[in-house]
């Protein structure tokens, strides 16, 4: 089974939280919702305030398409003004084991 992670951490905007970056997040969770090969995605939050965002695909093509949308079709989006943009850390990776 071939499968591969978005996985982006961050931080917010001084003064924003979690649950502000989630509200945030309703039209972009219907367009990755619509994306091919998308699996399902996870927003965690750690002790010191980072946001993690994992999005699961069937393959990392299927990633990069979808994160180069969420940069132009849905630039407008209102989660991006949620981001502390130059403390985002984004990669997509293989799954290399999926244990249940």
């Amino acid at each position: 089974m071939a499968e591969a992670l978005e996985v982006t951490t961050f931080r917010l905007v001084a003064g924003l939280t979690g649950a502000d970056f989630v509200a945030a997040n309703a039209d972009i969770n219907d367009y990755v919702r619509r994306q091919p090969g998308f699996r399902w995605r996870r927003i965690a939050q750690g002790d010191d305030g980072t946001i993690i965002d994992i999005v699961a695909w069937e393959t990392a093509a299927d990633g990069r398409r979808s994160a180069s949308g969420v940069m132009t079709e849905m630039a407008a989006s209102p989660v991006h003004a949620t981001i502390d943009q130059g403390s985002v850390d984004f990669r997509i990776v293989p799954v290399l084991q999926h244990s249940v």
